[in-house]
């Protein structure tokens, strides 16, 4: 069986960290050597650039710029890191990736998703996740959840009205594209969270094996 690109999304607060750990064993446990990376970052020069993104130095960043430097750290990311890996059949599953820039920057800051989708395909080129999951709740559940573990960064800053349209363009996705986006309720318990997580990454797998 051939490498899989396998990607986590979610608002803030929504348990991405907790989901990476459920898949990262499962996966293992399945005897897949796997490369655990994020965006934005995964490379020094992605790392850079991400607390410059997150950071509070720029405040005033133009949703332009911060849409480039975006896919800048994605470019690097994966000619550096996620292509090496697929190409010796290692797995690859990711903290973010392009859908979190049609949530964030399309959905939140309201940017021409046609614009975005230029991008997409100019660093991408047929490069897509094969399965993603959607860790999704309420926007005032997460960011509730989001201030008791650290400070805002710049994100985290936005006005309650924007991570609603960030959740409801995850959503949009999930609703055009239902093969490869299973939505998680990340609303519930943790073993709740964790055995649909566990559904999702099983099914897959047997998908897998009979392709």
């Amino acid at each position: 069986m051939q490498g899989s690109f396998i990607t986590l999304e979610g608002i803030e607060g929504a348990g991405k960290s907790t989901c990476m750990a459920e898949v990262l064993k499962l996966l293992k446990e399945n005897g897949f050597d796997v490369l655990q990376t994020r965006e934005p970052g995964g490379t020094p020069l992605g790392e850079d650039l991400r607390q410059l993104l997150l950071g509070h130095k720029h405040t005033g960043m133009h949703e332009d710029t911060e849409l480039l430097l975006m896919f800048a750290a994605r470019a690097e990311h994966l000619q550096q890191k996620i292509l090496p890996a697929l190409c010796v059949g290692q797995w690859v599953l990711c903290d973010r990736f392009t859908d979190a820039s049609y949530a964030y920057q399309g959905g939140g800051r309201g940017m021409d998703m046609r614009r975005i989708a230029t991008l997409e395909a100019w660093v991408q080129g047929d490069i897509r996740p094969q399965l993603t999951l959607l860790m999704d709740l309420p926007v005032e559940q997460g960011l509730a959840r989001a201030g008791k573990r650290s400070s805002p960064d710049r994100f985290e800053s936005e006005a309650l009205a924007f991570f609603q349209r960030v959740r409801q363009a995850y959503l949009n996705i999930a609703e055009q594209e239902p093969e490869r986006v299973k939505i998680i309720d990340a609303s519930r318990p943790l073993t709740e969270v964790q055995a649909q997580v566990r559904a999702v990454i099983l099914a897959f797998l047997e998908q897998r094996r009979h392709d």
